[in-house]
């Protein structure tokens, strides 16, 4: 206890506390879940669920990250991620109205996407029932670049959330209260797996036999419910054998027992999306079942080990994996009332990427252009954490997708509010026709960036994107902007 005041009152000291009304903004946010059939040539039909998270900046305007997906069809790997922005018209108490736009990159699944340019203007009735709102959705599916485009309804369903955060210069201050901020992720794990089909009924997309094994690198990101349970997003794409190319994004659900304050066990099941690298998904539907056991390593890190079978519900694929993951706290949800949460600085970036000579499996290379998505999370004395996904927008690479983690460092201001940074990447890339054999690959990127605003500014980048095992080795040019921002950690 003694201890406990001791740090209260340094922290009122140095001024560095501050009630929560003083320091968080909350916006109205929503996640919202839809699912459509377009039509592509031939009248070949693909089910697509899409997802976005976004944010109200503008009364009734609302932005955020949004991705799409194959589930029904033949096109099973179809991936497109992108940004969305929705205006929300209240038509009654309950009815509303949202209009909107994405613009996306991405394909795969052999579905003729072109450069892989996506757009999806789009309009949603929806009914309020208290929170989670559900209805209808009309929209166009345009690939311009393949030259066709798809008009038809879908279902859609948005569950109504708040994002709390506290402007960037807020970074470093205390909260008296306890709560989650942003989207509320309480972990997020790195990890590291190895698959291998069970039987000799699984084949690839062209009918050969499967390869013995396939490893593939990802993260998992949770969040704790109430006695045990738990939920979250994981994706990951092929590192090692002959399916570059492969990728899986899935939400899970589990329980997990605390046998003390060291180690714990648990199952989990996931469902969504998976395919490309000439696996045989099908459609894309994609369930998994595992269990894991974890054990606690300090306060912030974990270790887990996981077990599971992994299984297209559409197609030969059926696989058992092992994986080994690396886990860090965001936040520890069950902390007692009276710690105080620490603001923690983090940034999202819209990112637009240009490969200037991407190595091609026709032996050629060629530029290309690239849309993505940013997630930095800063540490101590300059140093951050970064993980990022990026897909194809143009450069006839439709259905190449990249996700990267790693870490960089950046300067304190040198000439005015310029600032200088330095970050090496790695992760897993495939598709389109880009030459990434084995799909591991390598970004140590450098940039230079400056404020626009007391939480926004522009960064501009160049680095390297090099594949371990195939042919890609091209220079990069990076162009984003980035919203910083504080969220509180307990």
């Amino acid at each position: 206890m003694l201890k406990r005041l001791l740090s209260i009152s340094l922290l009122l000291s140095s001024q560095a506390y501050a009630e929560t009304s003083d320091v968080l903004q909350k916006k109205p946010a929503a996640f919202k879940l839809g699912f459509e059939t377009i039509t592509l040539p031939n009248d070949e039909s693909m089910g697509m669920v899409g997802g976005s998270y976004l944010i109200e900046t503008l009364p009734g305007l609302y932005l955020g990250p949004a991705a799409y997906g194959a589930i029904t069809g033949e096109r099973g790997g179809f991936f497109t991620g992108g940004g969305e922005i929705t205006y929300r018209l209240p038509v009654t108490e309950q009815i509303s109205v949202d209009t909107g736009f994405y613009l996306g990159g991405g394909g795969g699944g052999a579905a003729g996407v072109g450069g892989g340019l996506m757009l999806r203007p789009h309009i949603d009735l929806l009914w309020d029932f208290g929170g989670i709102r559900a209805g209808i959705s009309a929209s166009e599916v345009r690939f311009p670049s393949g030259n066709f485009s798809s008009r038809q309804l879908g279902v859609m369903i948005s569950v109504d959330d708040t994002f709390s955060y506290s402007d960037a210069n807020r970074i470093g201050q205390y909260l008296s209260a306890t709560r989650r901020g942003g989207v509320g992720f309480d972990r997020i794990a790195v990890i590291a797996a190895q698959s291998k089909p069970q039987g000799n009924s699984v084949k690839t997309t062209t009918g050969a036999a499967a390869p013995d094994s396939t490893s593939y690198a990802g993260f998992l990101m949770t969040q704790s419910l109430n006695n045990g349970w738990l939920w979250g997003v994981e994706a990951a794409g092929a590192v090692k054998g002959s399916s570059d190319g492969y990728a899986e994004v899935l939400g899970t659900f589990g329980w997990e027992y605390a046998f003390n304050s060291s180690l714990r066990a648990g199952t989990r099941v996931a469902l969504g999306m998976g395919g490309g690298g000439a696996v045989d998904t099908g459609g894309g539907a994609l369930g998994k079942a595992a269990i894991f056991g974890t054990y606690q390593i300090s306060h912030d890190l974990d270790l887990t080990l996981e077990t599971g079978l992994s299984k297209a519900f559409d197609g030969s694929f059926n696989a058992r994996y092992a994986s080994l993951q690396l886990g860090m706290a965001l936040d520890h949800p069950h902390a007692s009332a009276d710690i105080l949460n620490r603001i923690e600085g983090w940034e999202w970036d819209a990112s637009a990427q240009h490969y200037t000579s991407a190595a091609r499996r026709d032996g050629s290379k060629r530029s290309m252009q690239n849309i993505g998505f940013k997630l930095n999370r800063e540490m101590d004395n300059g140093f951050y954490l970064s993980g990022q996904a990026h897909s194809a927008l143009d450069g006839g690479a439709g259905g190449y997708s990249v996700g990267l983690i790693g870490a960089g460092w950046e300067s304190p201001e040198i000439i005015g509010k310029l600032r200088l940074s330095a970050e090496m990447l790695v992760g897993a890339a495939g598709g389109g026709g880009v030459d990434s054999d084995g799909g591991a690959i390598m970004q140590p990127m450098a940039y230079a960036s400056y404020p626009i605003s007391n939480n926004w500014r522009l960064k501009a980048g160049a680095g390297v994107v090099k594949s371990f095992k195939g042919e890609l080795n091209s220079p990069v040019l990076d162009l984003s902007i980035g919203y910083r921002f504080g969220l509180p950690r307990r």
